[in-house]
């Protein structure tokens, strides 16, 4: 174990998936979790086998599994062991433990994760203290807002907001005055401020103060990014002021969901369902169609849905509404419908993604218990591209109730994700101890991932016409 694996599990997953743990510790395999972690190095085991004890009240034995990766300067377990000692009522030690240096005072980063540790520990002053001096990056400016909630310092977050909304409006107006045009446009981020002082003031329950501040700022006549008044329009609906919704959603007709919305939760249903057909028939996008799609569902209207959403699903940027429709249909036990509709697709979307119209079909196949098509036609895709549709063959094997023909398959197969679906599935039929040791070490994971990257690469420079071409340029020169 050091600390460069440690980093590579965290930002690429590998190691035991974040998945199968979950699965794991809901099979009660608590222990396997804690041996992984110590015989094989894995943060995610670890990680979740400790918060787990310390939510079991076992706090030695969480803080003893931390030791060996605090001990190598593993700081995500610096964080967790402070967070556990917190929980173990020990938050002065904790903090203590953790406090940013000198240095560290300048990383926002650092800075984030002492204030999450400090308002656990009941110490929300100290987090809006350590975060005052980056409120000028956005995301810092959130952080605030969330770690502070129901903390009971609403009004302390305000002031400290309020100043920053006032600093940015003075940057704002210096820079136009540079420019010297009034060309309305908030050259700064004082719009996610002003969100942000809505949150706290509504959270508060000052709400009219709330919708005051929003409904100033668009007034104003600057531009925003669109989840501004996406955000407006969701306050209004929250507050039940659905006349002031629709005028904004005439105006925004991006927020045009949300008013729809808001009259069907007011019991105007049918009102909602007239307005959405009618934005359709005179500009028809695909985001009033998903508006549309939920309005039915939630009335248990499915065939409406997926009729609504078909214009769309041959389109190559709306796959969504068609993973959804298809998920729709075989939720309600007509798989076999699902199928009539994906082989019904002969637009851009079918035409430029093969693969996965196939992986759909062999999917739907197995849910409408058409098993041995679907093995027929996986294990002609196989012969084809060996490695390829090994994962989706072995699935389609095991729900035909051939288990040890699938673990075979998968325990010889060249698919990158192979020795993963391996474990997950001897976990699901009772495996769970042959389920870790499938999965390669982190030592074997990383040399496959860097061998695939040399692959890539080398594949890039043979695809490239240019590819060497200043080498043979300054070659020809000598």
């Amino acid at each position: 174990m050091n600390v460069d694996d440690l980093s590579w599990q965290a930002h690429t997953l590998g190691g035991v998936s974040p998945r199968l743990v979950r699965t794991l510790l809901d099979l009660g395999q608590l222990e396997l979790l804690i041996r992984a972690a110590q015989e094989r190095g894995d943060w995610h085991c670890a990680e979740a086998a400790a918060r787990e004890l310390s939510a079991g009240g076992e706090f030695e034995r969480a803080l003893t599994l931390m030791d060996p990766f605090t001990d190598i300067g593993w700081r995500a377990a610096e964080w967790l062991t402070a967070e556990i000692m917190i929980q173990q009522g020990q938050g002065d030690e904790a903090l203590a433990m953790v406090r940013p240096d000198t240095a560290e005072l300048g990383d926002g980063h650092v800075c984030a994760h002492y204030a999450e540790m400090a308002a656990k520990a009941g110490r929300a002053d100290d987090a809006i203290e350590v975060l005052i001096p980056h409120l000028g990056e956005f995301w810092l400016q959130s952080h605030l807002a969330e770690v502070t909630e129901g903390q009971g310092l609403d009004d302390r977050v305000l002031d400290v907001l309020a100043q920053e909304a006032e600093r940015m409006e003075r940057t704002e107006s210096a820079v136009c005055e540079q420019c010297g045009q009034s060309c309305g446009v908030a050259r700064t981020d004082r719009w996610h401020v002003l969100l942000l002082i809505s949150r706290v003031l509504e959270r508060a329950g000052r709400t009219d103060e709330a919708v005051e501040i929003l409904r100033t700022e668009t007034a104003s006549g600057r531009h925003h990014p669109l989840n501004f008044p996406e955000y407006y329009a969701k306050l209004l609906a929250r507050q039940g002021l659905i006349e002031e919704l629709g005028a904004l959603a005439a105006r925004e007709h991006h927020v045009f969901d949300v008013y729809a919305k808001a009259l069907e939760d007011a019991g105007r249903a049918p009102e909602a369902e007239a307005l959405l057909r009618e934005r359709i028939e005179a500009d028809d996008h695909p985001r009033d169609r998903a508006a549309l799609m939920h309005l039915l569902v939630r009335q248990g209207r499915i065939d409406e849905a997926v009729e609504t959403g078909r214009p769309t699903y041959d389109y190559y940027d709306c796959w969504n509404l068609l993973h959804w429709a298809l998920d729709l249909l075989v939720t309600d036990g007509r798989p076999g419908r699902a199928l009539e509709l994906l082989e019904g697709l002969t637009g851009a979307w079918a035409e430029g993604h093969p693969d996965d119209v196939l992986h759909l079909r062999l999917w739907l196949l197995g849910e409408a218990g058409r098993c041995t098509e679907g093995i027929a036609e996986a294990a002609a895709l196989h012969e084809r591209e060996p490695g390829e549709w090994d994962t989706a063959l072995a699935g389609l094997l095991e729900r035909d109730g051939r288990l040890e023909e699938s673990f075979a398959l998968l325990r010889s197969s060249t698919h990158r994700h192979a020795a993963f679906e391996l474990a997950d599935m001897l976990a699901r039929h009772g495996r769970p101890v042959e389920a870790l040791p499938a999965i390669p070490t982190i030592a074997e994971q990383r040399e496959a991932a860097e061998r695939r990257e040399r692959e890539a690469a080398e594949l890039g420079k043979q695809d490239d016409p240019w590819a060497g071409a200043g080498e043979t340029s300054v070659a020809s020169f000598t």
